[in-house]
């Protein structure tokens, strides 16, 4: 599994810890990563995903899962997240109709 953000695709970055006599060693550093269950409306079921605590902030103030996704371009988005916004517009649209 690896560690990466399911909505906003943010991952594991790299650098230095640096030491008072200015030593570089590399170190990582690691992503917030929490596995939350979010309500999708629109699907009427909880959908399991492993995202960054920024992200969750983000969708709830986006007004849910549905708003969000439905606002957020899919060149930005993930592809476990387009599938998720596709069966998400999918069930929208057959509601509509």
């Amino acid at each position: 599994m690896s560690r990466r953000c399911s909505i906003t695709g943010k991952g594991v970055m790299t650098g230095n810890n640096v030491s008072h006599a200015m030593n570089h060693t590399r170190r990582r550093f690691l992503p917030n990563l929490q596995y939350t269950r979010l309500m999708s409306d629109a699907l009427n079921e909880q959908v399991r995903l492993r995202l960054t605590t920024r992200a969750i902030r983000t969708i709830e103030k986006a007004g849910g899962l549905d708003a969000f996704l439905m606002k957020t371009p899919n060149r930005k988005l993930p592809e476990e997240a387009l599938r998720l916004k596709r069966r998400v517009s999918k069930r929208l649209a057959k509601a509509a109709a």
